[in-house]
């Protein structure tokens, strides 16, 4: 019997798998380029925090930590260099240096003495070796008192967090599940608020907060997140509005009441809409400084992580090494939470099971 030949697929077509190879690739490319443009800041802050001031002001030095090759002969350290000669270049320890002729040592050979080599030695390329010191951090970390800085920072920012949850849950299910008459002006003019100016209300505030003895303390950047925020309120509703409202009527015959419908039916649908908004406030809080500095102006044992950056780098403006260490500690929580978070995230959605 004759072998029956394999069936040609009929739409199948070359440039058009090219063309789909083509885009994939470019597409990838493309994101692949931005991810880099975002990474570089962050990788130049991670290689400037493990170099010491040494480091960064040689030339040699290059961009990552590097230090010079060095020989200890006759009771001191000397520096070695690649020195061309007409038969090849040798690596040697720079001994006597003179302005246009110098002596070296061969590590290898000290016992044959002094090479001399006439040239300008200043021309010549040190040997370098990657030498990263973590000096910084235990430097930085001590200098600016970053455990009081931590605390306080994690004070803030998490029981604003708690404050803007409660309160934005609270608003957003009434908005979303309540008939009030005229809550669609009420709703457009809560939204309205978010093009207002922080600076237009900043006196006003400023003013009250002092005249009820807040000034000082840590009241005046937290409390007003226990009243809700127009964003995170329009972001819970429309989240809320999307679970159907069968669950509600479900519960309501099985004798729930509208907290319990909240408490067992709507938040535990929305946690990835109330991760986001934790994760919004709790960055915002941690990176706030405007705030802080305006109310806990001379009260150095309130100061948050980007006050106390700000005098860091106003008093060690001259060694970037611990500057950029510091930094490095203050952004490693947010990123730490921002992974965790997105797990959470991610586990949130897959757990409703919710067409939305």
């Amino acid at each position: 019997m004759a072998a029956q030949s394999q069936p040609v697929q009929k739409n199948w077509s070359p440039t058009r798998d090219l063309r789909k190879f083509m885009a994939i690739s470019t597409t990838t490319l493309f994101a692949l380029l931005v991810l880099i443009l975002f990474l570089l800041p962050i990788a130049y802050m991670g290689v400037t925090s493990t170099k010491s001031l040494q480091q960064v002001v040689d030339p040699n030095s290059m961009l990552l930590p590097m230090s010079p090759d060095k020989y200890t002969y006759e009771g001191k350290d000397y520096v070695i260099y690649e020195v061309p000669f007409p038969e090849g270049e040798r690596v040697l320890a720079l001994v006597e240096p003179y302005r246009e002729d110098s002596n070296f040592i061969d590590p290898k050979d000290p016992g044959a003495g002094l090479i001399p080599w006439v040239g300008r030695w200043r021309t010549l390329t040190p040997a370098m070796h990657f030498d990263p010191t973590f000096e910084n951090f235990t430097k930085s970390w001590e200098t600016i008192n970053m455990p009081i800085l931590f605390r306080n920072s994690f004070i803030i920012a998490i029981a604003g967090t708690i404050g803007t949850l409660l309160s934005s849950i609270a608003v957003a299910y009434g908005f979303s599940r309540f008939r009030i008459p005229g809550s669609n002006v009420i709703f457009m003019i809560l939204i309205a608020t978010i093009i207002l100016p922080s600076q237009v209300t900043l006196i006003p505030t400023y003013a009250f907060f002092r005249l009820i003895g807040w000034g000082g303390t840590w009241w005046p950047l937290i409390i007003p997140h226990f009243f809700a925020n127009a964003y995170n309120v329009f972001l819970l509703r429309q989240y809320f509005k999307g679970i159907p409202k069968d669950l509600d009527e479900s519960a309501m015959i099985d004798g729930a009441s509208p907290l319990q419908i909240l408490l067992k039916v709507i938040i535990p649908q929305s946690w990835p809409a109330l991760v986001a908004v934790s994760m919004f406030h709790f960055f915002w809080s941690w990176n706030d400084f405007f705030t802080p500095l305006v109310y806990l102006q001379g009260k150095e044992e309130l100061y948050t992580i980007p006050i106390g950056l700000t005098q860091f780098n106003n008093a060690f403006g001259t060694q970037p090494g611990m500057l950029q260490s510091a930094a490095m500690m203050a952004v490693a929580v947010p990123v730490v939470i921002f992974f965790l978070a997105q797990r959470a995230f991610m586990r949130g959605v897959v757990v409703t099971g919710v067409d939305k």
